[in-house]
């Protein structure tokens, strides 16, 4: 059972660094530091974000408009965190 924790707390890590890296790349591509222009750079945003729009649309359903501003990625993100924490409390009990 320790082990099939370890491996689900492994995925979740790896989630967590796709949600990081798609948050930067927006931040980026919103200041203009990269251009959608450039293949590699569109290729890699808009895989990333048909990877993880499944995930935010249902959360953003619930969460009320905020002028422009999208908070599903940070509500995702602490519903990792909470996950990985039940994973780490109940693999050291």
């Amino acid at each position: 059972m320790q082990s099939l924790g370890e491996i689900l707390y492994a995925i979740l890590n790896v989630a967590k660094w796709i949600l990081i890296i798609h948050i930067a790349m927006g931040w980026l591509i919103n200041f203009q530091v990269l251009n959608m222009r450039q293949p590699v750079v569109a290729q890699i945003y808009y895989g990333l974000n048909n990877l993880l729009e499944p995930i935010y649309r249902p959360i953003r359903r619930f969460l009320p408009s905020a002028g422009g501003m999208d908070f599903s990625p940070i509500v995702v993100f602490l519903g990792i965190f909470a996950l990985q924490t039940v994973i780490l409390n109940n693999l050291i009990y």
